[in-house]
């Protein structure tokens, strides 16, 4: 769908649901990383984008203290009290607004209650983060509907912690972060540590074209979670030579190409991708600053021979996407984005290449797969807000 269709899905089964006044409409966006992958949850940096694929909101402030929520992705409803909220397991979706509703009574704000309309066109499991653009448009609606004194990173820092501790998901900050911040032809530099960020503006004349491998991420979370112990362990061990350092992100790649043979074979690798992207995604906003495509493509091939190779993060389907795109003149650079184990991949791709590259990726996949992908050619979006 685009926005249009959008506004209109929401704005029509609200008036089916909720007849009576009109409502406002809210919408906030998914997000894809270019560069800066599991740098985040190291103190690192990331790099992503706001793309043109969102959540969005119609709502209406209630005179009571509950929430009645319609979602037309699912065609479900699911209704909670601001004095009571708890998860619904029946109804996960709606888990991220309770969850973002219970962080903001949390820090003592005064919510009122609201009748709300849900629909989007990010792809949920695909690595898009359909569940950030639904807590940030969330948090934006509540913002606006109850006079909130919320500023921007505010916001998107209630959104994780709604993530982090009702939803139960330990994520960083890259996908609120970039939702609410994101602005149009511009990816996003943060700082993960320090959360200060500047705007990188992407090259003219190419575009960002996702591609969905259709593998949904089943090792993810267990494999996530390994990841974050190792790259502790890591840290844990450095620190006998480097004391001063708190996370990956203090080390840098001559200091551990000193001090590395003391770590584990395992170990050791995966501080080594965390190392190297970091300065790879330093490197690479240099490059866009200097207008340089070329080397920002290849900052992206080794991002992913170092996902690949050294986080093991990878798999089968991601591996073989990367590889057909690379084999299409006019793409500049592909690298697995998002957790791993399946989901997308991301592509910087000569504008005038695209369509060769689209048929030509999607057609040489699902021969080699035996499944279709999806294929998403975006631009770089701006961040949440209300909708005229």
């Amino acid at each position: 769908m685009n926005m249009t269709d959008l506004v209109h899905a929401v704005r029509s089964a609200f008036s089916q649901h909720f007849p009576g006044d009109s409502a406002r409409v809210f919408q906030a966006p998914g997000r894809v990383n270019l560069i800066g992958e599991h740098t985040d949850y190291n103190g690192g940096f990331v790099l992503p984008v706001a793309i043109d694929r969102r959540i969005v909101i119609a709502a209406r402030p209630r005179r009571d203290r509950v929430v009645s929520l319609w979602s037309v992705s699912f065609a479900q409803g699911s209704e909670f009290s601001l004095g009571s909220i708890q998860t619904d397991p029946q109804r996960p979706w709606s888990n991220y607004v309770r969850g973002v509703a219970w962080v903001l009574e949390q820090k003592g704000f005064a919510l009122r209650g609201m009748d709300a309309v849900i629909a989007g066109d990010v792809p949920i499991g695909s690595g898009l983060s359909s569940s950030a653009a639904i807590e940030v448009a969330t948090a934006v609606t509540l913002r606006s509907l109850c006079g909130l004194s919320l500023v921007d990173v505010e916001l998107a820092l209630a959104c994780q912690k709604a993530e982090n501790d009702f939803v139960g998901i330990r994520c960083g900050i890259m996908d609120q972060f970039v939702s609410t911040l994101g602005r149009q032809g511009h990816a996003l530099l943060i700082d993960c540590r320090s959360l200060e960020y500047e705007l990188a503006p992407l090259p003219a004349g190419f575009a960002i074209v996702v591609c969905d491998t259709m593998k949904r991420r089943g090792l993810v979370d267990s494999e996530y979670n390994a990841r974050r112990r190792e790259c502790e362990q890591g840290v844990e061990l450095l620190r006998q030579f480097l004391p001063g350092i708190a996370l990956l992100r203090d080390v840098t790649g001559t200091e551990l190409g000193c001090h590395g043979e003391a770590l584990p074979p395992v170990v050791r690798r995966r501080c080594q991708h965390v190392v190297s992207e970091n300065e790879r995604t330093l490197k690479a906003v240099q490059a866009l600053r200097s207008g340089q495509a070329e080397e920002f493509g290849r900052l992206m091939d080794q991002s992913h021979l170092s996902l690949r190779d050294d986080y093991e993060v990878s798999c089968r389907e991601l591996d073989c996407m990367v590889h057909l795109a690379r084999a299409v003149p006019g793409c500049a650079g592909a690298r697995m984005t998002g957790a791993g184990f399946g989901g997308c991949t991301v592509n910087l791709v000569r504008t005038d290449a695209v369509p060769a590259f689209v048929e030509t990726v999607s057609g040489r996949y699902a021969a080699e797969m035996g499944v279709s992908p999806e294929v998403y050619v975006s631009r770089p979006s701006a961040g949440a807000g209300e909708i005229a």
